[in-house]
């Protein structure tokens, strides 16, 4: 990605203009999350971490699968295609991360939104019309992308930031945790709602962490169901 993003400027949501989803109203499909983690080595490389990931891959499954049924309206996993179909769905779910990268540096930060982004509630992203041939989305109303990816910070990693800042005064980020939600039409290939941050919580390699993560991804759900909190006892009297 380009420019850093000050996370006190960042929005986190969009949607389509004029796109609502009632509850009870549409099929849609969960496409198989994207999930990588791993360790941001001293330099600050990406260096995966299979154990990691593997239980991090549990962990969120099992916090989406229990999400699922409180979205408002039929969520189903897709059935994993195989050969060509599986290789043509990667590239889209690649797509998909690529377009919420671009969604937050060109939309959701005001000091780098494009001159056709500017216009007060225009949001206009789009995977293309092939989504509707990707196999397990006959019948589908909507396609559901979730990517997470977590870098944790080495220790030689940690060391270099604090070195940075005694010797040179200047920062050294470490860690990187960023999750992206998002509805895709399937007829049409536009993206009708993103939840997307850079600065997720919950560390996704215990079940607690990930329930926090699932919980952010999927904060502002269209169609989802308010849930009023209850008045303490004795209100109203």
């Amino acid at each position: 990605m380009g420019a850093a993003l000050p996370a006190s400027a960042q929005e986190k949501t969009g949607n389509k203009p004029g796109f609502t989803l009632a509850p009870g109203s549409a099929r849609i499909v969960l496409m198989r999350p994207s999930i990588k983690v791993g360790e941001q080595s001293t330099g600050g490389l990406f260096e995966p971490n299979a154990d990691w990931t593997a239980q991090s891959r549990d962990n969120l499954n099992h916090a989406i699968a229990a999400m699922q049924g409180q979205l408002g309206n039929s969520v189903f996993d897709i059935v994993e295609p195989a050969g060509a179909d599986a290789a043509a769905l990667a590239e889209y779910q690649a797509l998909f991360a690529t377009i919420a990268d671009s969604v937050i540096v060109y939309q959701f930060f005001p000091g780098n939104r494009l001159p056709t982004k500017k216009r007060k509630g225009q949001f206009s992203w789009t995977m293309g019309s092939g989504v509707a041939s990707l196999p397990g989305l006959a019948g589908a109303d909507y396609a559901l992308f979730v990517t997470t990816e977590d870098q944790f910070g080495s220790t030689g990693r940690k060391v270099a930031q604090v070195f940075a800042a005694l010797a040179f005064g200047v920062s050294v980020p470490t860690g990187v945790h960023k999750g992206f939600a998002g509805l895709v039409d399937v007829k049409t290939g536009d993206l009708v709602w993103l939840n997307a941050d850079l600065q997720m919580g919950g560390d996704v390699r215990t079940d607690e962490g990930a329930q926090k993560r699932v919980t952010q991804l999927f904060e502002g759900f269209p169609g989802r169901p308010v849930v009023l909190a209850a008045a303490p006892a004795g209100a109203g009297k």
